[in-house]
């Protein structure tokens, strides 16, 4: 996935490698620290999921490996490319391997596409309005 921000390189590189930046749009809380070589958990108001840090590139590139499938039956790695585009940035998103032989990871993939477009939407909202776009719990 590929999009385009107002916001510059440093303040998405933030949004995802700060935790108190990363809550404002993707997840309720993070525990750990978003470093390295760390297992941190995303809290999420129906799940917990775990994701691993990979590679830390300031300004530039964020990678991490998480589970998808009941039992956490499948990883997949996330990258996250930021290049400057004029004042803005330009944010490329990638999350696989999905192996679409491999009974629930069509599920999977499926739910990736529309969880990502969803969550880049809200990190939009955060860093180029100052809006919450996600769904209130009532």
């Amino acid at each position: 996935m590929v999009r385009r921000f107002d916001a510059p390189p440093s303040r998405i590189y933030r949004s995802w490698t700060v935790p108190e930046e990363l809550i404002r749009w993707f997840p309720q809380r993070v525990e750990g620290s978003l470093a390295v070589g760390t297992r941190s958990i995303l809290v999420f108001p129906d799940q917990r999921v775990w994701w691993d840090v990979t590679v830390l590139e300031s300004d530039r590139r964020f990678e991490f490996h998480w589970p998808w499938l009941p039992g956490e039956a499948w990883e997949t790695t996330v990258s996250v490319r930021l290049e400057r585009a004029g004042y803005g940035t330009l944010l490329t998103l990638t999350d696989g391997p999905f192996d679409l032989r491999v009974p629930g990871v069509l599920d999977a993939y499926a739910e990736a596409l529309e969880g990502w477009g969803e969550a880049l939407a809200w990190l939009r909202g955060v860093v180029d309005f100052s809006s919450d776009l996600r769904p209130r719990r009532r």
